[in-house]
């Protein structure tokens, strides 16, 4: 392991500092980049018992974190130990502003009870606390449409505003979006290097797309191994979205998976852009609905979809409860993989549930309305969702006015990486009674 730096008589990696670091929740806001170069920038200081570490009226040295022993704050009407992850110092980060206009005057003494070693961050690297973005530190201008889509607001620690960037035709807020934005924000809320590995949600209420999406997040358990969040989407006060969160460090161990079935190519199918235009300009459709649907705005997703399957649209049949779909982020990605995880949970919610209706099609032309109750999603492995992962997809019941359905995602070259399962109600489409 690479040695940082030494405290005394004991070596510390880049690796334990790391770890530390991510348990800072202040930090975990941050892109993981970023908290690997703030490891290599610290500097360590070490106090002795009754030693001040800050006076009142002084900027210090930085930004501390505590790593080690207490330390008291004086002169505050109740006693105030700071303790192994606390932090205090130059807390206000603002790009482009001259540091020492930021220097924090603190205002009361910071004695050490005990010995105590705090890592600094001194004020010329102040500015590694600060970025735009919780995904990278790279001041990208071509950055993936999805990954702008589950780009949050950071408000405050655990509070996150996430925004429709890619609006419907229904006004409704996109499942998928709810999904990636929220468990974007549960990421946020761990150590860096505790990746997904599942999730479970349920939707509440249709969310207003005008509108933006505020999210809340709950610790409910953190471990060296697990950790666990629950994160609310509130609109005008309500709850609209629920979802709950597993993260795990990785480990190695024995391993089997199921053979990814057989499909065509990515590239030897059509992309559903196409598909969506030939039924633009399709011979059997009459004149009227072909102007209704040319007048219809023209919404890229910013994901690419193949159907290896597809729907004859304009002469439904009834078909095998079951589909093949290549998707993939339209551009390419930043390199977090718990962005690669929001990005698929964002694709995992197009398409999927509609797997239960293709044995109610007719050629009757009967139009369905779809509305998810809950998903859930198990990460097995790494991987990257700019590349093509074929989503195979089926349904072993509908009934009840319900729809159930699993599906698994493979990586081109065979490895299962993801397993989804999803509910939903459908019927008739008509104005909406729940």
């Amino acid at each position: 392991m690479a040695i940082l730096f030494t405290i005394g008589d004991k070596d510390v990696s880049v690796e334990q500092a790391m770890e530390f670091l991510g348990s800072v929740p202040l930090l975990q806001q941050l892109p993981a980049g970023l908290i690997k170069k703030i490891a290599h920038a610290l500097k360590p200081m070490r106090f002795a018992p009754g030693e001040t570490l800050v006076r009142e009226g002084e900027a210090g040295e930085g930004f501390y974190i505590v790593w080690k022993g207490e330390a008291e704050v004086a002169g505050v009407s109740n006693t105030l130990i700071l303790k192994p992850g606390d932090y205090f110092g130059s807390g206000e980060f603002a790009p482009g502003v001259c540091p020492e206009h930021l220097q924090e005057i603190h205002k009361a003494d910071v004695v050490a009870v005990d010995e105590v070693i705090c890592l600094v961050l001194t004020h010329e690297h102040h500015a590694l606390v600060s970025s735009d973005s919780i995904w990278t530190d790279n001041q990208r201008k071509d950055v993936a449409t999805v990954e702008r889509v589950l780009e949050l607001d950071k408000l405050d620690v655990d509070l996150y505003r996430g925004l429709t960037a890619y609006p419907s035709e229904t006004g409704r807020v996109f499942g998928g979006q709810l999904i990636g934005q929220a468990l974007a924000a549960a990421c946020k809320s761990v150590d860096p290097s505790l990746l997904v590995h599942s999730l479970h949600s349920n939707f509440l209420v249709a969310g207003d797309e005008a509108l933006p999406i505020m999210y809340q997040v709950e610790r409910v358990r953190d471990g060296h191994r697990f950790a666990t969040r629950c994160v609310r989407a509130m609109q005008r006060g309500q709850e609209i979205f629920r979802l709950t969160a597993s993260f795990q460090r990785l480990e190695k161990s024995l391993e089997h998976q199921r053979d990814m079935p057989e499909a065509p190519r990515p590239e030897d199918v059509l992309p559903r852009e196409v598909l969506e235009q030939r039924y633009r300009v399709d011979a059997r459709i009459p004149l009227r609905i072909k102007k209704k649907l040319a007048a219809a705005p023209h919404l890229q997703y910013p994901m690419e979809v193949r159907l290896c399957d597809p729907v004859d649209l304009v002469n439904p049949t009834q078909l095998e409860p079951r589909q093949r779909v290549w998707l993939k982020a339209r551009q390419k990605l930043s390199d977090d993989q718990s962005l690669h995880c929001c990005v698929a949970a964002y694709a995992s919610d197009s398409q999927f549930i509609g797997t239960a209706l293709r044995p109610l099609r007719t050629s009757s032309g009967q139009r369905f309305r779809i509305l998810s109750l809950d998903h859930s999603m198990w990460f097995h492995q790494p991987f990257r969702a700019d590349e093509w992962l074929l989503f195979v997809m089926e349904s072993p019941f509908a009934g009840n006015g319900r729809g159930f359905a699993t599906g698994h995602m493979y990586t081109q070259s065979g490895e299962l990486v993801i397993s989804v399962a999803q509910e939903g109600v459908f019927g008739p489409y008509k104005r909406s009674k729940l």
